[in-house]
C-alpha cells in the first residue's frame, strides 16, 4: 500500500502545487527504488555464495518491491496533471507569479503583456514553455524559483550606464525637434522620442516600450542630466500624464512611475517651463494598487 505523499500540496494551486506534488512523489519513488536495489544486491550475494534459502527470500521480496516501484512511478506521472501551454497562455501563470511575488515581498506588477519587477522585465512565452527575463530565455518557470531569482536581482540593483543612454536620448530628441520644426529646448513627448530611437524595422521588437520606460526610470534615479556638449535634460510633465502615450514602469519602491515628455536645453540656456505645469517634474509616481 502506498503512503499518502501529497500532503498539503494538494491545496496548493497552479504550477507550484503540481511541482511540489511531483517532487514528493519522485522522492517516494526514489526511496522505493533504493530499497529494491538493496534487495537485489542481497539476491546477487546469495546466488554467488549458493545460499539458496536467502536467495529465494530476496527474490520474493524484490518482486514485491518491484510492483511497489511501478505503482509509485505511475503515481508520480499522474501527479503532474498540468496543461502548461494553457496555464501560460490563459494568464493564470502570470497571476500565480504575481501572487508568489506578493508573498515573497518582491515588487511586481503587470503592464500590457509584460511583468515589471524592478529592474527586470518578464515576458511569458507559452509556445516555448519558457520566460524571457531581460531578453534572456529562462526554461525554469517554477514560480517560487523565478521570484527568488527576481528578488535577488532586485536587491543587487541594475547594471545601467546612464551616460550612453542619455546620449542616445538626446540624439533622438534632436531628430524629433527637427522633424516637427520646434525650437531648441522645446518639450517633446517621450513616445515620439522612442519612435525615433526605433525607426529601423524590427527595432521596436528588439527594444520595447517597457524596456525604454525602465531605462528612463534608471536614468532618472541616477540623477544624470548633463548630455553631450553641456546640454541638459529636463523632465517635462503636462496633462499628458493622464492621457494616452504615457510610459509606465515600476519604481524600486514597487510604485508605478510614469513618464510623458522631455526637453533638452541648449548649452547655458535658461530653462523654459512654458509647457510644464507648476511643481511638475515630468514624472509621476502612483501607487501600484
Amino acid at each position: 500500500m502506498m503512503d499518502e505523499e501529497a500532503g498539503d500540496s494538494r491545496d496548493t494551486p497552479g504550477l507550484e502545487g503540481a511541482l511540489t506534488r511531483v517532487e514528493r512523489a519522485v522522492e517516494a519513488s526514489s526511496k522505493a527504488v533504493a530499497a529494491l536495489a538493496r534487495e537485489l544486491k542481497r539476491a546477487h550475494a546469495a546466488a554467488a555464495s549458493g545460499q539458496v534459502r536467502e536467495l529465494r527470500r530476496a527474490l520474493d521480496a524484490g518482486q514485491a518491491m518491484a510492483g511497489d516501484v511501478l505503482e509509485r512511478v505511475g503515481a508520480t506521472a499522474t501527479a503532474y496533471d498540468v496543461d502548461e501551454v494553457d496555464l501560460l497562455a490563459s494568464g493564470a501563470y502570470a497571476k500565480e507569479l504575481l501572487a508568489a511575488a506578493e508573498a515573497a515581498d518582491v515588487a511586481m506588477f503587470a503592464e500590457d503583456d509584460r511583468l515589471l519587477c524592478y529592474p527586470s522585465i518578464v515576458r511569458v512565452l507559452p509556445g516555448d514553455l519558457a520566460l524571457e527575463i531581460d531578453r534572456k530565455r529562462a526554461r525554469g518557470i517554477r514560480p517560487s524559483v523565478v521570484i527568488a531569482q527576481l528578488g535577488k536581482a532586485q536587491r543587487a540593483g541594475p547594471r545601467f550606464k546612464p551616460a550612453p543612454f542619455l546620449a542616445s536620448l538626446v540624439g533622438a530628441y534632436d531628430l524629433v525637434v527637427a522633424g516637427q520644426g520646434k525650437p531648441p529646448g522645446a518639450v517633446v513627448r517621450l513616445l515620439e522620442v522612442y519612435n525615433a530611437l526605433t525607426l529601423l524595422p524590427g527595432q521596436s521588437r528588439d527594444y520595447t516600450r517597457a524596456e525604454f520606460a525602465r531605462d528612463l526610470y534608471l536614468l532618472d534615479q541616477s540623477g544624470e542630466t548633463a548630455g553631450p556638449g553641456g546640454r541638459r535634460l529636463r523632465w517635462a510633465a503636462s496633462s499628458g500624464t493622464r492621457q494616452a502615450g504615457v510610459l509606465t514602469t515600476v519604481a524600486m519602491s514597487g510604485q508605478q512611475q510614469r513618464y510623458w515628455g522631455i526637453a533638452v536645453e541648449p548649452d547655458h540656456s535658461e530653462p523654459d517651463h512654458s509647457e510644464s505645469g507648476p511643481g511638475e517634474s515630468g514624472r509621476k509616481e502612483e501607487g501600484a494598487g
